[in-house]
């Protein structure tokens, strides 16, 4: 991060201090760029671990307390929460709030938001999604550090005005992150097909295989390549939950995709058809080799 610059809000409002919310606080109090931020927490621990690590100025139990002469606040609340949060903002006094959050579906929120909200509120609102992430949870694990090279997507909705989507824009450049701007749906189908499928996948094969030997004899014989595929398998359990009932739609469409894919290639296999396969093989390699080129970017700089 760079130096400590003239601030551009005054009150930053992090409601949820696990790892995403954490580290978008941390950052943000680092850089300068609001006079205080303030942290929203139900879990007491969390609240007061949250001040003597420096990652807020303070921390509120209380939702409406918090909000009181908010500039900016960001909901990294678990997805399903949204929506009973959104309802909880909407019968404050919030005066000219920006409102933007970090779920990892868009459609529910945004749904969820337009119930809920006015016109001149949904004009404050700024749906966003780091793509980012770490094995580690928790206030305690919180990394000012954690967005750079990662993209954050945006998906302003028609009614989002120009400086509310400047400012989110601006806060989410300031830690280092590669801002871009998305429709709601296009953010779904993207997400559903590039994270949500293979954390179904990994879920799936680790459930069938466990399911097939109880005592887990199997995976003694397991080696680095099912290690790498199943890993994500090891993520929690209820925000996974959380996030396949959230883009339903966008999930589903990319599981039919994949099945009449992986249906195709059982085809090759049962028939023999080694052209088939070493065309799939081949086309597959060559992508996962330009992915790679695309991490190695992201990578941070030697020392840093």
């Amino acid at each position: 991060m760079g130096e400590v610059q003239q601030p551009l809000i005054g009150r930053l409002v992090v409601v949820g201090l696990g790892l995403i919310g954490g580290s978008f606080a941390k950052g943000l109090r680092a850089s300068g760029l609001c006079r205080e931020v303030v942290g929203v927490d139900l879990d007491a621990h969390s609240r007061e671990r949250a001040v003597e690590l420096g990652v807020t100025d303070r921390c509120e139990a209380d939702l409406a307390a918090a909000c009181v002469g908010a500039d900016v606040i960001q909901l990294a609340v678990p997805i399903l929460a949204m929506e009973k949060v959104l309802g909880v903002l909407s019968r404050l006094d919030l005066g000219n709030a920006i409102i933007t959050d970090v779920g990892s579906a868009k459609g529910n929120v945004v749904r969820a938001a337009r119930e809920v909200f006015g016109l001149q509120r949904l004009a404050r609102f700024v749906p966003g999604h780091p793509i980012a992430g770490s094995e580690q949870s928790g206030v305690e694990a919180a990394n000012g550090e954690m967005f750079r090279r990662y993209k954050v997507i945006l998906t302003p909705l028609e009614e989002t005005d120009t400086q509310a989507l400047n400012i989110v824009d601006r806060l989410w450049r300031e830690l280092g992150a590669d801002v871009e701007h998305m429709a709601v749906a296009r953010h779904d189908e993207v997400l559903a097909a590039t994270s949500h499928l293979p954390h179904l996948l990994a879920f799936n094969l680790v459930d069938s295989l466990a399911k097939r030997n109880e005592n887990l004899e199997i995976f003694r014989y397991a080696a680095g390549g099912f290690r790498d595929f199943t890993r994500i398998a090891g993520s929690d359990p209820v925000m996974w939950h959380d996030i396949f009932l959230a883009n339903k739609e966008a999930v589903l469409r990319a599981l039919d995709i994949y099945r009449g894919d992986l249906d195709a290639l059982r085809g090759a296999v049962e028939a023999g058809d080694g052209e088939q396969l070493l065309e799939v093989f081949t086309r597959a390699q060559a992508a996962r080799e330009h992915f790679g080129r695309i991490l190695a970017e992201r990578a941070p700089a030697p020392g840093k």
